[in-house]
C-alpha cells in the first residue's frame, strides 16, 4: 500500500478498528491505573516509577501493560482498557482530531542530538545508503503517522525525496528482525534495542541515523487520558506526575544507570546484555506548549492534520 496517510476519516477508523480488536477487559476496580508502553526505552520514567516505589509511596495502583502497536494505543484509552498510555505526539493528535477528548498529563522522552538510538535499519545486501536509496522500497514503521514514520518522512522530504514514492507497512518493533530476515521488507525504521539486535545479529545494517536531524528537546512520547477521566481522577493525575519526575530525576543520576536498565528489561522482555547497549532517552516530565506546537507544525506540513488544534487545551493542567 503505497503513502499511507491517516487523515481524519482514516484515524477514526483506525481507532474504531483496534477498539475492537484489543482484548483487554474494561476496568471495574475502582482507583487502578493500567497504562499502557510499548516496548522502547522512552517510557523508562514509568518503569523507574514502578520499579523504584514511587507509585507506591503515592498509594497508586499502577499496573503496566504492553501494547505491541502505538497507534492503538488512543483506542484503548477511549475504549477504558487503559486509563493512561503513551502513544508518540503524532498519534496523539491525529486521534485528537479524529474527535477523541484526550489530554497529555505527563511526558516520555524527549530528543536529542546526541541519540543514536533509533534510525534507518535496511535489509542486509539491499544496498541501501541513502534518502534517494528508498525509493520504490517497502519500509517498514512500528506505527503509521507514528513519530518515526512521520519524522523519517520529514528526513526524506528535507533529503529531497518525495516519501510518496516509498512503500510504508507498519510492524510492530519485535517483527522488525523477523521481516528483514525473511526479505518481505527491503529496511525499518526501527529503534533501539531491536536496532541493535538486528545489526549485532548481521540481519541488517544501520543505514541513517537520520534522527540527528531532529530538533532537540521534543517529546518522542505523551502520557495521555481521557479528558473526563484526568478530571475525575485529579489528584491520581497529579501523584502520577509527581512520580514519573521523581523517576526522571534518578535517571538523571549516573549512579543509577544499572537500576534504570534493569527497569527497562523488566518491562521489554529484552535480555539485560542487549539493554546495556542501548542509549536511553533523556525523560522530558513536563510538556509545554512549545513542545506541542513543535509536533502541529510538523504534521501540518505532511498534510497529517486539517486544523489547528488549541495545544494550551491539550495538556492537563
Amino acid at each position: 500500500m503505497n503513502n499511507l496517510t491517516l487523515n481524519r476519516r482514516a484515524a477514526l477508523g483506525t481507532i474504531g478498528a483496534a477498539s475492537a480488536a484489543l482484548a483487554f477487559p474494561a476496568l471495574a476496580q475502582s482507583g487502578k491505573i493500567v497504562f499502557g508502553y510499548t516496548a522502547v526505552t522512552d517510557f523508562a520514567s514509568v518503569f523507574v516509577a514502578a520499579e523504584q516505589g514511587y507509585f507506591t509511596k503515592r498509594k497508586l495502583d499502577v499496573e503496566l501493560k504492553f501494547i505491541p502497536l502505538n497507534s492503538t494505543i488512543p483506542a484503548a484509552i477511549q475504549s477504558d482498557s487503559l486509563q493512561m498510555g503513551g502513544p508518540t505526539p503524532s498519534v496523539f493528535l491525529q486521534s485528537v482530531e479524529g474527535g477523541l477528548d484526550h489530554v497529555v498529563v505527563a511526558g516520555g522522552g524527549i530528543t536529542s542530538k546526541t541519540i543514536t538510538g533509533f534510525g534507518l535499519v535496511a535489509k542486509a545486501g539491499s544496498g541501501i545508503r541513502s534518502a534517494q536509496d528508498v525509493i520504490g522500497k517497502k519500509v517498514g514503521v512500528p506505527g503509521l503517522g507514528a513519530f518515526l514514520h512521520v519524522t523519517f518522512r520529514a528526513w526524506l522530504k528535507q533529503s529531497g525525496v518525495d516519501y510518496k514514492k516509498v512503500n510504508f507497512v507498519e510492524a510492530s518493533f519485535p517483527q522488525h528482525g523477523d521481516l528483514l530476515r525473511g526479505g518481505s521488507i527491503d529496511a525499518v525504521v526501527t529503534a533501539d534495542p531491536f536496532m541493535s539486535r538486528i545489526v549485532d545479529s548481521g540481519v541488517g545494517y544501520v543505514a541513517s541515523y537520520y534522527s540527528t536531524f531532529l530538533e532537540a528537546g521534543n517529546h518522542t512520547i505523551l502520557y495521555a487520558a481521557k479528558r473526563d477521566w484526568a478530571t475525575k481522577n485529579a489528584p491520581q493525575v497529579r501523584l502520577f506526575r509527581e512520580a514519573v519526575q521523581e523517576a526522571a530525576t534518578f535517571i538523571g543520576q549516573p549512579k543509577n544507570d544499572g537500576a534504570v536498565r534493569d527497569a527497562i528489561a523488566k518491562y521489554t522482555k529484552l535480555p539485560p546484555a542487549v539493554v546495556a547497549k542501548v542509549q536511553i532517552s533523556p525523560p522530558g516530565p513536563s510538556v509545554s506548549e512549545k513542545q506541542m506546537s513543535y509536533w502541529v507544525g510538523l504534521m501540518k506540513d505532511q498534510g497529517m492534520l486539517q486544523t489547528d488544534p488549541k495545544v494550551a487545551n491539550l495538556i492537563f493542567k
